[in-house]
């Protein structure tokens, strides 16, 4: 959870309310009316202590709103505002009712009244289209492009915001070009034009060092910064916002200095270096140069505490701040910050004083008028009653705190009002009630799918704790006492919403593990793709694992153990530990039986009666580290009697089976040391032996450069392309990766990379192998990084190992896969299960270490 330097939030956001990024230059209309040299004020000025009183003309009554839109009084901005409107209406000054209504937008958009914020920017357009001002023209289309941004109309949003850069450009602003440019780049991310966004944010830095320093040139820097954070880059983050802090301190501004300290705790925090962090945040509060500032950097203090469980420091803290929020104006900050402590409170067992301000907030909500505010404080009051198990002041607070969210269209926290108010129906028993709460949460999450993978990446953390355990509570519900359903109809409709909630959460994983919208392919029903294959969902609960299984026209089958979680994840962690090839035999099998026993044995019947040859697993949670291939039921392995397959869901391109096509690899390998990794002298071995298979163009060791993989792949579209070298799967995008000869290329960049190939769908990439690539040490969500690269690397299949494997047998292994995809008519999860068998008879190999890491993921056929 953290807090943006700008505005304090109260959990870490799905929805990044893009006005937040959206330049703080739109307010600069304000200023319009005062003095048109000035359109951008400085950013990151505190708020101001005072305002004035004295009204005389509409410039002061634009001015005292500025000052209220400041204090976020948004209500009471308005209403002035409204009052500077009437006398520019008398006046017949159309300009300066146009940039009236433009401030006024702004104010109704903050206050979640976007249809009335849309009828205001529009008359603002319509006036200006009538009496031409390029500069205030400029601004209100700023404005209306992040109104359009909040409410889905990305391309919209990019267009008016081209225009915007286009005045700039005319009238020669560089500085507003580049906050422009950085404004598009918001509106690219949600269309999912990842790389150009990129483009543009390095031509934004490159265009400011050319900028003379001023404060105009930090706030755009540290825009820069922030932007770089939020989408994961966080080395450019690092560098930009240090350029921020060396300018800030050269040209002597206080405000700067500790807002680019802000932000280097906040990038800092984002990659969980908490010591970095703690020592930038500290830094802002020991300077004291705004209160506004030392509370934000108060507040993520205080966050840090609290993740790593330092209760003293934690209550340091808290008996710091306290006194901090009765310097604050009235305002939205004020009410985040109050909203804050009291949860923080709550934490530490101090409920009543916890209770109190809330209570405080709540009201100071009410006065200002701020609706959003006030549902934050009547929602976090109302955990706190349910948390003590007063259920019914609980409903009613928390059903108040939504009421006030969907009328203000608030939907990320919408969604945390359902799911509570689902709790406290499963609470008090009334089941029926409680799934509809659920049901309603996770519709919202889907509505605001697009701004959750628009958000920063430290939300990688916060999703299994804010979004994952919505999915889980609705499906434990759905599948709750099954067998005594009267209804065999409500017992397969239970079990296709389960399944399909398992699926949506899938997709909604993998959209946060890259913080893009990267699962787009159709929902295959398995019947059309193999009727010989069941798909089977294990599903891990608090108290138990429910298991789905879906087969050819068949309805949905479904089991349930009772093993609670945590002695699930032990479970698995002793199979997995159990595969290292120094333990006794004895073990490893005890093991690999009960874990068959827990997951397999209850089904095995249902599987044989179906006449099922292969099982494609959708892994849940820590599952994913296990290869199934080891599971044994007391006389054999599970790969003796199946063909084994995984896939994040029933995302599958259309299936095709790989014999239909010409075989034709693209091999890049590297044996030799690099880069501090080993040397893999199997390599060689096993790129002979490929060739010696199937046709195949090689590039080994110096010629495998990044620069030469481009040129291969762009010039030829291979169906197969086979990577032999170092690389890691992590849970972080950033870590997983693999080795060319020159570089290191991260998933991201593999799947722009492997768009660099003709895009005709006649020509795919059947099939993606990673034959030297382990998961992450001490990372237990790290195999998501192998369903990652699937995904992203827009391959019908990839091949992938959990760990790095033994050099000879790897090269072994794929020399007979490839042999048997080439002489034989099966389908690649066959000769997958073909070459493990052909490894586990030799002796040598017949660990599982040696075979059971090889693992298939998306289409088997």
């Amino acid at each position: 959870m953290k807090c943006d330097h700008e505005i304090i939030k109260l959990q870490v956001k799905m929805m990044s309310k893009y006005i937040k990024y959206v330049f703080l230059g739109c307010l600069s209309l304000i200023l319009v009316l005062l003095q048109l040299s000035n359109l951008f004020p400085v950013i990151h000025k505190p708020v101001l202590a005072t305002v004035t009183t004295q009204v005389n003309s509409p410039t002061d009554f634009v001015k005292i709103g500025k000052q209220r839109y400041q204090r976020e009084q948004f209500v009471q901005a308005i209403a002035l505002w409204q009052q500077a409107l009437d006398i520019f209406i008398q006046t017949e000054d159309k300009i300066n009712q146009a940039a009236v209504l433009g401030n006024m937008a702004l104010a109704h958009q903050k206050l979640g009244k976007l249809e009335l914020a849309n009828q205001t920017i529009s008359k603002s357009i319509n006036l200006l289209n009538q009496n031409q001002n390029p500069q205030i023209l400029a601004e209100i289309l700023n404005i209306q492009g992040s109104l359009q941004l909040s409410q889905g109309e990305a391309e919209n949003a990019l267009n008016n915001w081209k225009e915007v850069t286009n005045i700039y450009q005319k009238i020669g602003d560089q500085n507003r070009v580049n906050r422009s440019l950085l404004n598009q780049t918001q509106a690219l991310r949600v269309l999912g034009l990842y790389p150009q966004s990129r483009k543009v944010l390095e031509q934004v830095n490159e265009n400011l060092q050319t900028q003379p320093d001023s404060q105009l040139k930090v706030a755009t820097l540290l825009n820069l910064g922030d932007t770089w954070r939020v989408i994961g880059n966080f080395d450019a983050a690092q560098d930009v916002l240090q350029q921020s802090l060396e300018i800030a301190r050269k040209i002597n501004s206080p405000a700067d200095i500790d807002s680019s300290l802000l932000s280097l705790g906040n990038a800092a925090f984002a990659q969980e270096k908490n010591q970095d962090a703690i020592k930038y945040y500290q830094q802002v509060i020991e300077n004291d140069n705004s209160d506004s500032l030392k509370l934000k950097a108060q507040l993520n203090l205080l966050q840090i505490f609290i993740n790593t469980q330092e209760w003293q420091a934690t209550k340091t803290v808290l008996g710091q701040i306290q006194p901090q929020l009765d310097k604050l104006p009235v305002s939205r900050t004020q009410i985040y910050a109050q909203v804050k402590v009291a949860q923080s409170l709550q934490k530490i067992g101090e409920k009543q004083t916890a209770a109190k301000i809330l209570s405080t907030a709540i009201q100071t909500a009410k006065t200002i008028g701020d609706q959003k505010s006030q549902s934050y404080g009547l929602g976090y009051l109302g955990q706190l009653y349910e948390e003590n198990k007063q259920w019914q002041e609980a409903q009613k607070l928390t059903e108040q705190a939504l009421g006030l969210s969907q009328s203000n269209n608030a939907g990320e926290i919408s969604y945390l009002w359902q799911w509570q108010l689902g709790r406290i129906y499963q609470a008090i028993g009334n089941s029926e009630n409680a799934i509809n709460a659920y049901d309603q949460a996770v519709k919202t999450l889907g509505f605001l799918r697009k701004d959750l993978v628009a958000s920063n990446s430290n939300l990688q953390f916060s999703f299994q704790e804010s979004i994952e355990p919505i999915y889980r509570e609705l499906v434990s519900l759905l599948l709750e006492n099954q067998q005594t359903k009267k209804s065999k109809d409500i017992e397969q409709e239970n079990l296709v919403k389960a399944r399909d909630l398992i699926e949506s959460l899938k997709i909604a994983e993998l959209d946060n593990y890259f913080q893009e919208d990267c699962l787009s392919g159709k929902r295959a029903e398995v019947d059309q793709v193999d009727p010989h294959a069941a798909l089977i969902y294990p599903i891990i609960l608090s108290d138990r694992l429910e298991v789905i299984i879906s087969l050819t026209n068949q309805p949905l089958h479904h089991y349930s153990t009772p093993i609670p979680q945590a002695e699930l994840e032990k479970l698995l962690q002793q199979m997995r530990s159990s595969l290292r090839p120094n333990l006794s035999n004895r073990t490893r099998l005890r093991i690999a039986q009960k874990t068959y026993n827990v997951l397999i044995k209850p089904t095995e019947t249902y599987l044989a009666a179906n006449n099922i040859k292969t099982l494609v697993f959708v892994l849940d949670g820590t599952m994913k580290n296990i290869p199934m291939a080891a599971l044994y039921d007391g006389e054999k392995y599970l790969i003796e009697k199946y063909s084994l397959a995984q896939t994040p869901g029933l995302q599958l391109l259309s299936p095709q089976p790989l014999q239909n096509q010409k075989l034709n690899i693209l091999v890049a390998g590297i044996s030799e040391a690099r880069q501090g990794f080993t040397p893999l002298p199997g390599v060689e071995v096993e790129v002979e032996g490929i060739q010696s298979e199937i046709s195949t163009q090689v590039l080994f060791n110096e010629e495998f450069t990044t620069a030469d993989i481009e040129n291969v792949i762009r010039e030829t579209p291979f169906p197969i392309i086979h990577f032999a070298t170092h690389g890691q799967f992590s849970s972080d995008a950033e870590k997983t990766f693999i080795l060319t000869w020159d570089n290191r290329i991260n998933v991201k960049e593999l799947g722009e990379l492997l768009e660099l190939r003709d895009q005709d769908a006649n020509n795919p990439i059947e099939l993606l192998v990673l034959s030297a690539c382990q998961t992450a040490q001490g990372d237990r969500r790290a195999p998501l990084g192998i369903a990652g690269v699937a995904v992203r690397s827009g391959a019908r299949s990839t091949l992938a190992t959990l760990w790095s494997v033994d050099d000879q047998s790897a090269a072994e292994f794929m020399v007979e896969f490839y042999r048997q995809l080439a002489k034989s008519k099966i389908t690649k999860a066959e000769a997958i299960r073909l070459a493990q068998l052909k490894l586990l008879q030799q002796p040598k190999y017949r660990n599982p270490f040696y075979w059971a890491p090889f693992v298939l993921l998306g289409n088997w056929l």
